[in-house]
């Protein structure tokens, strides 16, 4: 794929998941109550306010200030511009994997953003689950990271599976 066909495809992505991650999050604090959740689908659902200074799930929340900005600071803005170089300089990508890895880069970008101007900090909202099966609290820039993943692997695999299928010939 062309360089310009991937920068429409990488710009247009960014474009529509940081838009919509920043604006739910924009939302979310200015209309949610911080730290209480209401609850909706009988409990399906949970929307409430969290600033998450940690990294999924609340990993490195106990982590000092320091170490918290050199790791989701800076190793993630520089992981973050090395997969934005990577996507732009290989012209071998398939559209699938280049989606997959702009979805991550888009979901990425979006949080890096949240950590860079509200004080090391990510606004979460969403919470899913059953009973006591619950997910953590996330946001929509977590969902696109999740589904480039997913995607990633549903390539990768069928990759691997059409492999085997050609060398068992």
């Amino acid at each position: 794929m062309d360089v310009r066909k991937r920068l429409l495809t990488i710009f247009s992505v960014s474009f529509a998941c940081v838009g919509i991650d920043q604006a739910t999050k924009l939302l979310a604090s200015e209309y949610l109550t911080k730290n209480a959740m209401v609850s909706y689908l009988n409990d399906t659902l949970r929307v409430g306010f969290v600033e998450n200074i940690g990294a999924f799930l609340g990993l490195g929340n106990s982590m000092s200030e320091q170490a918290r900005f050199w790791l989701f600071v800076v190793l993630v803005g520089a992981f973050l511009l090395g997969l934005l170089c990577y996507l732009l300089s290989n012209n071998k990508l398939n559209l699938p994997s280049l989606l997959a890895l702009s979805l991550i880069f888009s979901g990425g970008i979006s949080n890096f953003h949240d950590r860079v101007f509200n004080h090391g900090a990510v606004i979460d909202f969403l919470n899913i689950g059953v009973g006591s099966l619950r997910t953590g609290v996330f946001n929509v820039a977590d969902i696109a990271i999740m589904i480039g993943v997913f995607m990633i692997i549903i390539v990768q695999g069928k990759k691997d599976s059409s492999a085997l299928l050609t060398t068992s010939k």
